[in-house]
């Protein structure tokens, strides 16, 4: 068995035992049913997750917010400008996707591909989409990432209404920035079928040379395997309650639970992840790919030795945290979550579920296994990079890169041109993470999510988010309409510590450990109704998802 390489002290070694300690403290301070930022600096100015025993702060009549197709929304909107219109007609329907090495399963997907297609534009373009619905069942699509206008946003009753069976939905914004994006469904659990595909936004200026570009989308993968499916894992992970009804108008009431589990148990029972500190996930996949192939029948990239490779990674799981490297060769990372970082050299990479990271390579000559390690599931997904002749390694393989140099959002600092300015903070706003895996009862603050509930924010402001992750599991927590910088650990006062600037990764996607904490901040520029939630699909799909409303 292999374990991760020790390397000497670095800023990840030094921010990671901060961040232990600050947790050991909010463990102890929020282990009860008191609310973490009762009191403390900034008490006047900040919204506590559940101040008020369950009447959630802000809910209050819609009228105190921008609406998603406000006069602001338009606003700005129409600050961003338009560019030339690309027209995309998008089929979401039943279909039959072949997986290779001979296994065939029946899913959902758009245009019966897997992934999707890639949709690639270029920064200024207005993207003119229309999807229809040839589902059995209501559908959305979001645009992870993408810090698009409000109404565009694809969030079943809280941006738009639910696209139902037979309808169609046009989606038509300006694109706002160059970067590595993807776009799912955000209702119930159908991301974890074949309703995914990348969105590469294209900079006119692109600073980056290079020869070739390689999309990398990795995925877990269960649905239509010996009668599973996503509703049927959620069944038994949530005990027969089923997930929340996104679309149904309920606003959150519980969906009708599934008839019961079909196929064998898909829960993870022996997952353990000592990279993540917990165990790697709730679900047991049988499969795990890239670019919708199994590792038996890997998909192949073609180079040249010496070429410059630009690597488009993007972690579409369910439930899956994802080690990667490429065999042979050592990556640059130049950006994460479509932002980019001052370069900086790995071995290895950690993508959890939302999470994007591009990376240049030198193509090396022969053929390279690309292997992204399920962590802590024993498991692993393979692709090819094939520059001159050789065999091919084994489906099992586990180049030595894995286990070298480890390099992670937290030690990256942003480049210039994406810095956030040196700001105080406007607004505080604190979040618990709650829950566990018997109860199955994932949630901010322990409230489950409902779409009328507004943790409040004003246009203009620097708002800082505190999580507090009291429970025993990782969760991937990602903004819809902003993207944050990474400021710290949130120290045991609940004050975090704070350098002169927030000099960290940009990103909308951060992992957060068990029993730790971190604090982000963002400029509130994007007015609307934004998604804040874990994109564990099962977390967010039993209640981990909660609002952030700008007011009027």
């Amino acid at each position: 068995m292999h374990s991760v390489m020790r390397t000497p002290p670095t800023r990840r070694a030094v921010l990671g035992a901060a961040v232990a300690v600050a947790g050991s403290a909010v463990l102890a301070a929020c282990s009860d049913e008191s609310d973490p930022g009762r009191g403390g600096a900034n008490a006047g100015d900040t919204n506590h997750g559940s101040a008020n025993h369950g009447v959630s702060p802000g809910r209050k009549s819609d009228g105190e917010y921008v609406s998603p197709d406000g006069k602001e929304v338009a606003a700005a909107e129409a600050e961003r400008g338009s560019g030339p219109v690309r027209k995309i007609d998008l089929v979401a329907t039943p279909s039959r996707l072949d997986l290779g090495g001979g296994l065939t399963v029946g899913s959902w997907a758009y245009d019966a591909r897997l992934p999707g297609k890639e949709l690639r534009v270029t920064t200024g373009d207005t993207l003119a989409l229309t999807l229809a619905n040839h589902l059995p069942a209501e559908t959305s699509l979001h645009w992870h990432g993408l810090n698009v206008r409000n109404d565009m946003d694809g969030v079943p009753d809280l941006t738009q209404a639910p696209i139902k069976p037979g309808a169609e939905y046009a989606y038509r914004f300006t694109v706002p920035h160059a970067g590595t994006y993807w776009f799912h469904p955000h209702t119930g659990v159908q991301q974890d079928r074949g309703l995914y595909a990348p969105l590469i936004v294209e900079d006119p200026k692109e600073p980056l040379k290079y020869d070739k570009e390689w999309v990398v989308v990795l995925d877990d993968w269960v649905d239509g395997v010996d009668g599973s499916t996503p509703d049927s894992v959620m069944y038994e992970l949530s005990g027969g309650r089923g997930g929340m009804n996104h679309g149904s108008g309920a606003h959150g009431a519980p969906a009708k639970p599934a008839k019961g589990r079909t196929g064998p148990s898909r829960m993870a029972k022996d997952s353990f992840s000592e990279l993540l500190g917990s165990h790697g996930g709730d679900v047991a996949y049988p499969y795990y790919l890239i670019n919708g192939r199994t590792p038996k029948s890997p998909t192949s990239f073609a180079a040249k030795p010496g070429d410059r490779i630009r690597l488009r990674i993007i972690n579409a799981g369910g439930d899956t945290a994802f080690r990667v490297a490429l065999g042979g060769h050592r990556m640059t990372i130049t950006h994460t979550d479509g932002y980019p970082v001052r370069h900086r050299t790995t071995d290895a990479l950690l993508l959890g579920m939302g999470e994007r990271y591009d990376v240049l390579v030198t193509a090396g000559d022969g053929v390279f296994p690309l292997t992204a390690l399920a962590e802590g599931k024993k498991a692993s997904a393979l692709a090819l990079l094939r520059t001159g002749t050789g065999a091919a390694p084994t489906a099992s393989v586990r180049p030595e890169e894995l286990y070298g140099e480890l390099v992670e959002a937290y030690e990256l600092m942003p480049d210039g041109s994406v810095e956030l300015s040196s700001r105080k903070p406007d607004r505080t706003l604190r979040f618990r993470m709650t829950g566990s895996m018997k109860k199955y009862d994932w949630a901010f603050d322990h409230e489950p999510y409902n779409p009328r509930q507004r943790h409040p924010v004003r246009a203009g402001e620097r708002v800082r988010m505190e999580f507090f992750n009291v429970t025993e599991m990782w969760h991937p927590i990602h903004l819809h309409g902003h993207s944050f910088g990474l400021v710290g650990p949130a120290g045991p006062d609940h004050r975090a510590t704070r350098r002169g600037r927030a000099d960290w990764a940009r990103k909308d996607t951060a992992i957060i450990r068990p029993n730790s904490s971190l604090a982000v901040e963002f400029d509130a520029n994007n007015p609307g109704l934004w998604m804040l939630h874990c994109h564990n699909i099962y977390h967010s799909d039993v209640g981990m998802m909660t609002v952030l409303g700008y007011r009027r």
